[in-house]
């Protein structure tokens, strides 16, 4: 059986599920493995190092004919010329984050691109539409890495955005497999988001002791962290941020430490391993096919059987 739904037919892939940028991980390596697997592979712009970014977008086109696309985080990424920089890229699908859609949108729309907007509530994917998005990422509480301090989970923010919005929506956080991918398409989504699932992944650039710390993890093995400030973060439990959880007066983003450290260096208590609750479903060090495909033919047997049995 093969997927086809509105995402698939707008991105030009085969499996509708999405690769997220994260920050000096999403790049060619990870991302043109999850694009040759049939997916879509993102390359990150967080890291702010947008010379190495035009690099690593040269690499993608070296190493897959296959569609990508690139993660604008408004937050994150302080270059006034940052829309023309990847308009400049020749990329056709953008996703835009931590930060307001009427920023940049028009911008990128008039240039032809396709904008999907990363939204964590209700509100935000109302004023998303409103500006003219073409879709949407909906992001869960329980996924890893930046979120607002008042999370609602998957679960709950999911079906009620679907409720409110006809654009295409892809759904992030707590997304691991075929069975977990088609509870979201029930839900309304038509694609899934996937990052810590790809940073435990074979492909991925990251030391192998925060690869082997997921893996390891339990699902009570990450903390939610920065309540009181913003940007809110879901990372893994390490001492550092066991010490940081409970904090309300210390903003966790001032001790988030020397990142690449810990992203390729293994110390894990260098930063803040940005991970999210799926953490615990994770057993073991995959390549990205495997992964992939896997999901591919658990969603149609979850489906199946389903089908089959509720008919």
């Amino acid at each position: 059986m093969e997927f086809d739904n509105r995402i698939t037919r707008l991105l030009g892939i085969e499996v509708p599920v999405v690769q997220a940028p994260m920050g000096w991980i999403a790049r060619s390596q990870l991302a043109s493995s999850v694009s040759n697997a049939g997916a879509l592979g993102i390359i990150e712009t967080s890291s702010g190092e947008l010379d190495n970014i035009r690099e690593e977008i040269i690499k993608m086109r070296d190493l897959t004919d296959k569609p990508f696309g690139v993660n604008i985080a408004q937050a994150f990424v302080r270059d006034p010329n940052i829309v023309q920089f990847v308009i400049d890229q020749g990329v056709k699908f953008v996703t835009t984050s931590a930060g307001n859609p009427e920023r940049f949108t028009d911008e990128l729309k008039s240039a032809g691109l396709t904008v999907f907007h990363v939204v964590p509530s209700l509100s935000a994917a109302l004023k998303a539409v409103e500006c003219g998005v073409d879709g949407l990422v909906v992001e869960g509480g329980e996924g890893g890495g930046f979120k607002n301090p008042r999370d609602v989970s998957t679960m709950v923010l999911l079906p009620l955005v679907r409720s409110q919005v006809d654009v295409p929506i892809i759904a992030a956080g707590g997304f691991i497999d075929g069975a977990t991918m088609a509870a979201a398409f029930a839900l309304g989504a038509e694609a899934v988001q996937m990052g810590t699932r790809m940073v435990s992944s074979l492909e991925s650039p990251v030391h192998e002791n925060w690869k082997n710390s997921i893996v390891n993890a339990a699902e009570t093995d990450t903390v939610f962290l920065n309540r009181a400030h913003s940007p809110a973060l879901r990372a893994l439990r390490t001492e550092k941020t066991s010490r940081l959880e409970f904090e309300t007066e210390t903003n966790a983003m001032t001790e988030f430490g020397t990142a690449l450290d810990l992203y390729f260096g293994g110390d894990m208590e260098a930063s803040i391993a940005l991970t999210g609750q799926v953490c615990g479903r994770i057993d073991a060090v995959r390549p990205v096919a495997e992964i992939i495909a896997e999901v591919r033919h658990e969603f149609f047997q979850v489906i199946g059987e389903l089908s089959e049995q509720y008919r």
